[in-house]
């Protein structure tokens, strides 16, 4: 590429950097106008700082100095580590980096408040697990339990999930590690696992090149402001196992896989009764299947969601009735009054700083390859960085299915965690000489987010 179409393609991604940037900031503005429509005791859109789920709160904590390490540390060597480890250090690398970095982050709020007590509000899970006495039981009479007016009604986490995002917390209870504590750190390291499972899957469809270039970018991602800690983050680490185990049995990335294949089946149907949006992940599977150009493993998938299916229905539990009750649920509370035709398209802005500006850019530089990618793949798989805008292509698709669905209003920071990581490795398109320097803002972005804003759930 000559200099001057280097120059051009820089002052494109700047381009859209700063659409990004207006389109974010219009969502400010714009929402905080329409949150002066008081409806009962609070604004319309039930925010504190739209688009966010978060409030003004300039701060620092415990965990300012490591995040500010851990930023610095990424974006000078990180992308020299990425290019000199061997695959079998780098991956543990990758997924030790998210988590120190999550952690961190975690920390900047605090013990009590960043990390223990956060899965503790009378809207989590934490506070129903004793209410669990009895699986069976609870499975039977988990769905007559949702509606606003039910007796004993479940909070608002326990009622808009199936019941396995609970009886995860449960487990962990009746194993002895009861408490905020243990389950934040169970989010956080399952949470940031997304990405070793990222530049596994990477590396499988798209080569390993492109995979060593975008491991530095899945550690300093702001997404990990809302990984830790939320239950989303957990939500995130196994869906994208279920993806990267997927990709490995239908490249034949690995010496067993028919095992692969059963194993992403049986995180599949974890998934599906962790978060009923995670549905919207079959998109991804396929966008898999079809640059592996292989239907192999679906046998294989499909046996490992049955015992789930099986399991939960014999229990008592449907999964249809569960979702179209939470549906009706879900219109009982905020999302009665909050405005469709705004959320819209500030969901898509709230992105912006979940998936970083480098992301953006990177978004950009992918739409270029996708269209012959996309074109040539009747004729043959497409690879390299054609698959890789494939592979963020499909995942921009999901986002994109949740967010007109009107189940997503709001929050989509923190609930569309599944969906962002895997915008992520678009960074990986990014010229090798401006890495550093994406990468100090990535790191700067999420810093800034921690320490101005004090995020909820």
């Amino acid at each position: 590429m000559t200099v001057g179409a280097r120059k051009r393609e820089w002052r494109r991604d700047l381009w859209a950097v700063g659409a990004a940037v207006v389109l974010f900031v219009l969502a400010v503005v714009i929402g905080r106008v329409l949150n002066r429509t008081v409806y009962g005791s609070e604004g319309i859109l039930r925010l504190g700082w739209p688009p966010l789920y978060a409030w003004w709160l300039p701060h620092v904590g415990p965990g300012t100095p490591a995040a500010l390490a851990v930023a610095a540390l990424v974006a000078v060597y990180g992308p020299l580590a990425a290019r000199r480890l061997s695959w079998r250090v780098l991956v543990p690398a990758v997924w030790g980096a998210a988590m120190a970095w999550t952690w961190s982050l975690a920390l900047v709020d605090g013990w009590g408040r960043g990390v223990a007590e956060r899965l503790t509000t009378s809207l989590e899970y934490l506070q129903s697990v004793d209410a669990v006495r009895d699986v069976p039981a609870f499975l039977r009479d988990f769905t007559h339990h949702i509606l606003v007016g039910s007796p004993h009604i479940w909070p608002a986490h326990v009622a808009g999930h199936p019941p396995g995002a609970l009886l995860t917390f449960v487990g962990l209870d009746r194993i002895g590690l009861r408490g905020g504590a243990w389950a934040a750190a169970w989010c956080i390291t399952v949470g940031s696992s997304f990405a070793a499972a990222v530049v596994v899957t990477v590396r499988a469809l798209c080569g390993e090149q492109l995979a060593r270039r975008a491991a530095p970018f899945l550690v300093p991602a702001p997404a990990a402001v809302w990984i830790g800690v939320s239950a989303d983050g957990y939500f995130a680490g196994v869906s994208a196992w279920a993806i990267a185990l997927l990709a490995l049995a239908a490249t034949r990335g690995t010496r067993v896989p028919r095992l692969a294949a059963l194993g992403a089946g049986l995180l599949v149907g974890l998934a599906w009764y962790l978060s009923y949006g995670l549905t919207v992940l079959v998109v991804l599977g396929a966008c898999v299947l079809l640059l592996a150009r292989s239907a192999r493993p679906l046998p294989y998938l499909v046996v490992g969601v049955l015992p789930w299916v099986v399991a939960f229905t014999a229990a008592g539990f449907w999964w249809l009735d569960g979702y179209t009750t939470l549906v009706e649920r879900y219109y009982q509370g905020a999302a009665k009054v909050r405005p469709y035709g705004y959320f819209v398209w500030a969901n898509l802005a709230a992105q912006v700083l979940t998936v970083g500006l480098a992301t953006v850019a990177g978004l950009r530089r992918a739409a270029g390859p996708l269209r012959p990618a996309v074109r040539g793949m009747r004729r043959a798989s497409p690879t390299g960085r054609g698959a890789l805008s494939v592979l963020v292509g499909a995942a921009l698709c999901t986002m994109l299915l949740a967010n007109v669905s009107g189940m997503s209003k709001a929050e989509t920071e923190r609930i569309w965690l599944p969906f962002a990581v895997w915008l992520l490795p678009a960074c990986a398109l990014l010229p090798r000489r401006a890495q550093c320097w994406w990468l100090a803002g990535q790191g700067a972005l999420a810093l800034l987010v921690n320490h101005l804003l004090l995020t909820g759930w």
